[in-house]
């Protein structure tokens, strides 16, 4: 063992951080006129004054760009109904795939970004900030329009991840 810490992989680390519960989102963007989203866990709340969260992409991930060209984001939390979603827009080898948005309902926000319908809360977001952190880029986003479903997103559950499984 260096002054770095133990030696371990990224299997390794993934098992253990498998250990910390997270809710499931499905980060949206629009492209070329196209809603296009991808499963994020990594969302944070950064600041309430101003209202600012945070999603960590991988650069390989086709969206990346798509949210560095376009300066904009939207969160979707997701209802624990809607693993289905969760799974394809994870890139899963489903119909319809993620290429035709993972045949969502969706309609537009107050921004114009795509919002899933049934989704149990929604963020549209300004990208503010941007990070490079390992493999990943963190993208500070303003809320500039947010929504919490109502009283039927209120009855229902969240998606949530733990040890690799909903």
């Amino acid at each position: 063992v260096d002054s770095r810490g133990m030696e371990f992989d990224s299997d390794r680390f993934r098992q253990v951080m498998g250990r910390f519960a997270t809710g499931v989102t499905v980060v949206t963007t629009i492209d070329d006129g196209r809603p296009q989203g991808i499963t994020v866990n990594a969302l944070s709340s950064v600041s309430l004054q101003p209202a600012l969260v945070m999603v960590a992409l991988d650069r390989r991930r086709f969206i990346t760009p798509m949210v560095r060209e376009h300066g904009r984001y939207a969160v979707n939390v997701l209802a624990e109904s809607q693993q289905g979603l969760s799974d394809c827009f994870a890139h899963a080898a489903v119909k319809p795939g993620r290429e035709d948005f993972c045949g969502a309902a969706w309609h537009e926000g107050v921004t114009g970004l795509p919002l899933i319908d049934g989704a149990i809360a929604t963020l549209e977001c300004t990208v503010v900030e941007t990070f490079s952190a390992g493999d990943h880029d963190l993208f500070i986003g303003r809320v500039d329009a947010l929504d919490d479903g109502g009283a039927e997103a209120a009855a229902l559950g969240p998606l949530l991840y733990f040890r690799r499984r909903y």
